[in-house]
């Protein structure tokens, strides 16, 4: 009994030396994104098949609110500590790179051709020399969400097809009380979701603009284009009464509570929408101007490897930068998020552009413009102090504009001097 007690303790004690050997030898590495439930499924989905392919490494995967994000990050990689890869909107690549909190790809691993050949343009704004610094998994652009039961109850046939069919079907659809107060709106506005890239790279160039010059350095749009663009987006809250900044707080928010008939968003609110009982939404393209030009804006978010990443996790790193790059991972984006993938050979294909929820977002990428941005977050507080003007202050949309274009300037000059 003794000599077989002995024996079990042995056993045991080399199963615990193995097991802590085999855990020595095995490389554990952080990914960080901000919280969005959507986002958070697909890469658990993600992570689950990369450890399965690669039992020597594991992924922990951390998230934080969106408003808390970009300090964790900055407070977090400079200490040693948090993600070795971490995801990034595409607009704040320069400020990553300036703080230096990320490296470049390795260019034996991510050649610099192999990305221009199967990415989308767009992501060339991820170069810097002879690297690329990031990559997205997905990209997105934008489109016009439509509430079913509404347009049904206002007598509409279908989503509008022009700038002027959408003021048209707001004005039907945007219902009062006995006060004349807004209880649902026409149209969802607001510059703090995405209404800044539909003015910039949406409105303006509809209305013969071109919204930068220069690569983006140099402010384009103090001008009869941009005032007509200015005029035509507040027109809806002035004059046709058909929105209100700050409806419900969050424009998606009232289109969610089925409190707004039509809301500009992009393809990563479908996943969102796709849970709530009893909305019955459709998508459409934006509308077109008047003449038939039609123009959108595209973004995405990336992934890259954080300069905390040495040595094994490094190593690590470059693997699942390699596997949330690939075709498998965007297709389950697709499918989870719904988020277009970041290569026209996966996201083109004949089934997805006459999907009936994402069509209009692939569609919409063939006309798109992807703003090159020096300080995303700066660059949008501008555009919500633009409208704050004219709605708060009653300047004029001629000096509220001017004004704006002069803080945006004095900002681009800033960064790029």
């Amino acid at each position: 009994m003794k000599q077989f007690r002995n024996w079990i303790l042995g056993a045991a004690t080399a199963a615990i030396t193995a097991g802590g050997s085999f855990s020595a030898q095995a490389v554990e590495i952080e990914y960080w994104q901000y919280f969005f439930e959507a986002r958070i499924t697909a890469m658990d989905q993600l992570i689950e098949n990369f450890e399965a392919a690669n039992p020597d490494i594991t992924v922990k995967m951390t998230h934080f609110p969106y408003a808390d994000y970009r300090t964790k990050v900055a407070a977090a990689i400079p200490a040693g500590q948090g993600p070795d890869v971490v995801q990034l909107f595409y607009g704040w690549l320069n400020d990553y790179v300036d703080a230096n909190l990320i490296q470049p790809l390795p260019a034996d691993q991510f050649p610099i051709d192999k990305i221009e050949a199967e990415f989308f343009p767009m992501v060339r704004a991820m170069k810097r020399g002879d690297n690329y610094m990031a990559l997205p998994t997905a990209v997105r652009s934008l489109a016009l969400f439509y509430n079913k039961r509404l347009f049904e109850k206002a007598g509409i046939d279908g989503p509008p097809a022009t700038l002027e069919e959408l003021v048209e079907s707001a004005k039907k659809l945007a219902q009062k009380d006995g006060a004349g107060n807004l209880t649902t709106v026409g149209i969802t506005t607001g510059m703090t979701a995405q209404d800044h890239h539909w003015f910039r790279e949406g409105l303006i160039r509809q209305f013969g603009g071109e919204p930068y010059t220069n690569n983006y350095q140099t402010v384009n749009y103090n001008t009869d284009a941009g005032l007509a663009a200015l005029k035509f987006y507040t027109d809806l809250e002035d004059i046709h009464e058909v929105t209100k900044v700050g409806f419900m707080d969050e424009p998606q928010a009232a289109f969610k509570a089925g409190r707004a008939g039509m809301h500009i968003d992009g393809s990563f609110r479908i996943g969102a929408l796709d849970k709530v009982r009893g909305l019955k939404w459709g998508v459409a393209e934006l509308p077109a101007a008047a003449d038939g030009t039609k123009s959108n804006y595209s973004s995405y978010w990336v992934n890259a490897i954080t300069t905390k990443a040495t040595g094994e996790k490094y190593e690590a790193a470059v693997k699942f930068m390699a596997y949330i790059t690939s075709d498998e991972a965007m297709q389950i984006w697709l499918d989870t998020v719904g988020e277009l993938p970041a290569k026209p050979s996966a996201a083109l294909t004949e089934a997805n552009a006459s999907n009936e929820t994402f069509g209009p977002f692939i569609k919409g990428l063939e006309y798109a413009h992807t703003t090159i941005f020096a300080n995303e977050s700066g660059q949008r507080q501008i555009m919500v102090d633009m409208i704050s003007r004219t709605d708060l202050e009653d300047q004029s949309l001629e000096d509220s504009l001017a004004a704006a274009a002069e803080a945006e300037q004095k900002l681009l000059d800033e960064y790029y001097q």
